[in-house]
């Protein structure tokens, strides 16, 4: 089974609970002739339109890639996710509304032992379903999930709410139902935003996890021929789709067919451990007692010494033009990234009068 089918049999189950409990709710409702527990059979018909737009979302994001959509679906996923934790912020809002016209405006709510009996079956039911949901979802990357599970356990959360209240109702005969829901109300609109964002984000671009940077870094520089990795950027079409590129140092003396054979052995191996579809680039070291080696240790050195500096590379020389490119990253607190350049070129320019000097700003898109 993969990852899609097991997102799709999560949210059946979640539909089926959701419908039986919708089902007992309605039953009880019509023997006890209770109108307030009918529409909260509703609700939980309702409840199981996440699981819904999960499937839908999972299914359509499956769809090959097109012509006009060459990198596939897979991002539909992130506004399946978005729907859903608009879902629950809309519910959040409404409950607040709710709890607040009942805090200026109390009603003394009456208990039996039918609703008390339907309220602890809601709160068991969900509180199982919510877990597993989510749980499923963070085991499978899906933020869909996580949101619909989250949406049961919130459901959970309130119903509990309710129980507490009517348990401080037949004791003290004290209704804290207003209280007690506009502050759970406040905790769901809150967990609705971060819900939200982690979908946005992706859409956004995200950067990708430390350790996932932290094991291509290492995986790469394994290689044998391989003297460090920069530049690495990840492009995420979906939770099972991600392009990207890095650079690597290698020395000069390595020809042609070995970098062929050396890139493309790294881009296999991407691609069996992370599925992800990798284009290598090449830096060149200079080796050797030759001019183009001892610019190389000056430009490199020199500027290695600044603080604000995190990454020194790509450094080539062109011969016939006479000039020297090196690419450094600053570090975060630099913004001026002009002023740095012309700092820089000015200080290699002084130890070599003689050549053009380019200093490429370069960024870091994954630490």
């Amino acid at each position: 089974m993969n990852r899609s089918q097991k997102i799709i049999r999560t949210s059946i189950i979640g539909i089926v609970a959701n419908v039986l409990l919708a089902a007992f709710k309605a039953i009880v409702g019509v023997l006890a002739n209770s109108v307030a527990i009918i529409m909260d059979a509703v609700n939980n018909l309702s409840d199981a339109l996440s699981s819904v737009i999960t499937i839908v979302g999972t299914k359509l994001s499956e769809r090959p890639a097109d012509r006009e959509h060459p990198f596939g679906f897979g991002r539909v996923e992130y506004f399946s996710a978005i729907i859903i934790a608009v879902i629950v912020l809309s519910a959040g809002i409404t409950s607040l509304i709710e709890s607040v016209k009942k805090i200026f405006e109390p009603t003394e709510p009456e208990y039996t032992t039918v609703t008390l009996t339907v309220i602890v079956v809601a709160i068991v039911v969900k509180l199982i379903l919510g877990s597993f949901v989510k749980k499923q979802g963070e085991q499978l990357n899906s933020d869909a999930l996580i949101a619909s599970g989250s949406d049961a356990l919130f459901d959970a959360v309130i119903t509990l709410a309710t129980l507490i209240s009517a348990g401080i109702m037949l004791l003290w005969q004290v209704s804290l139902d207003g209280i007690l829901g506009a502050l759970i109300s406040v905790v769901i609109i809150k967990a609705g935003f971060e819900m939200l964002a982690s979908p946005v984000n992706e859409l956004l671009g995200a950067r990708i996890s430390p350790d996932l940077l932290k094991a291509i870094k290492k995986e790469v520089s394994d290689f044998e021929d391989v003297h460090g990795v920069y530049d690495i950027i990840l492009h995420n079409y979906g939770p099972s789709v991600l392009i990207g590129s890095l650079h690597i140092n290698v020395y000069d003396t390595l020809d042609a067919h070995k970098i062929h054979g050396l890139t493309r052995r790294i881009s296999e191996l991407m691609y069996e451990r992370h599925g992800i579809l990798m284009t290598v680039g090449v830096y060149a070291i200079s080796t050797g007692e030759n001019r183009r080696a001892e610019l190389q240790n000056m430009v490199m050195q020199t500027l290695a010494k600044h603080k604000e500096i995190t990454q020194v590379h790509g450094f080539y020389f062109f011969e016939k033009e006479n000039r020297i490119s090196v690419d450094v990253v600053p570090d975060i607190s630099v913004h001026d990234e002009a002023s740095l350049s012309s700092t820089l070129t000015s200080e290699i320019k002084a130890l070599a009068p003689d050549y053009e000097v380019t200093i490429v700003i370069d960024h870091n898109y994954s630490a």
